[in-house]
């Protein structure tokens, strides 16, 4: 049987919670079949100003890795959503894009594509913008995602919006903002929406569900972004959730950087729809390290290996 290639299917779907019918690109895998295995999802979010141009960019990348076996058979959502909505629920509840996203088009696409209906076979990441978006709907609902990439997302490096400066926000007005946080920024609104602070305040939830997270930026991010993202860098570790956290040296907000950034987060969600491979070398170090441990009064930081600490050598 000769091999398809990948198709780029245009759909259209409206709903009540949004102004607006959306446009969506799903990208569709060679070979791809309604009587073949389910695939995973991932929803692949713009960044502002964006639409789902932005998956048509990145097409011929994606392919080049299908057609190296770098990354699995995936179908790839990416949805066009008001250029500067932030995916937020407006807080007036005139738009409510992460309730549409997370509810009826996640059905509807579910209903349209031989997609998996699991969490870890549901994926979100995002760019800028949809970095933000998919940090935030990952971090609210970890039942429904497994993983979550995302490349420089567009928050700051704060927990409560009483501590924002013009360095945080200066590419965003205040009548945006206020649009969707209402008018003064509504400061709870603002903070229960805010990725760092819903870390803090759902931190059991979030590392009891083995949530997968990439978080990445460039340290010449033209925006700052890095600012943002090594701030929840140091609140992930602070809340013991494990992660994993790239600062790309020289790296901005556009140009080259971003095409292998881009294929090393689809890169790390394949990675997380897989258990990790028995390696016989650290197998190996471990039996000669491990009983080291057990000397020990403390795990470490994540602990790993608490099973260990205090207990009495193996006979």
């Amino acid at each position: 049987m000769p091999e398809e290639s990948a198709t780029l299917f245009d759909g259209r779907f409206s709903s009540s919670l949004v102004p607006t019918e959306v446009e969506y690109y799903a990208l569709l895998p060679p070979n791809y079949s309604e009587e073949h295995a389910a695939l995973p999802l991932v929803l692949s979010l713009h960044g502002g100003g964006g639409s789902r141009e932005a998956l048509k960019r990145q097409q011929p990348r994606i392919i080049a890795l299908w057609n190296k076996d770098e990354l699995p058979p995936l179908v790839i959502v990416a949805p066009s959503v008001a250029p500067r909505s932030l995916y937020m629920d407006y807080k007036d509840g005139s738009q409510k894009w992460e309730s549409f996203l997370v509810g009826p088009f996640l059905a509807h696409l579910r209903d349209s594509f031989n997609i998996r209906s699991d969490r870890r076979g549901t994926m979100v990441t995002g760019v800028s913008m949809g970095g933000m978006g998919s940090l935030r709907m990952a971090f609210k609902y970890p039942e429904v995602f497994g993983a979550v990439a995302a490349l420089e997302p567009g928050i700051e490096p704060i927990d409560d919006w009483k501590d924002i400066r013009p360095k945080h926000r200066f590419w965003r007005s205040d009548a945006l903002l206020e649009s969707i946080y209402g008018s003064p920024v509504d400061r709870e609104y603002w903070n229960i929406n805010n990725p760092a602070t819903i870390v803090q305040r759902t931190s059991d939830t979030l590392r009891e569900s083995g949530l997968r997270i990439l978080i990445e930026a460039g340290d010449a991010d033209l925006f700052w972004l890095y600012e943002g993202t090594e701030f929840l860098h140091q609140v992930l570790w602070k809340e013991k959730i494990r992660h994993e956290y790239r600062l790309y040296y020289d790296a901005d907000h556009v140009g080259r950087s971003m095409g292998p950034r881009t294929e090393a987060a689809f890169q790390f969600l394949a990675n997380s729809l897989v258990d990790k491979d028995p390696d016989p070398v650290v197998d190996a170090v471990r039996r000669r390290i491990d009983p080291l441990k057990r000397r020990l009064s403390e795990a470490d930081h994540y602990e790993v290996d608490i099973e260990l600490i205090g207990q009495q050598e193996p006979e």
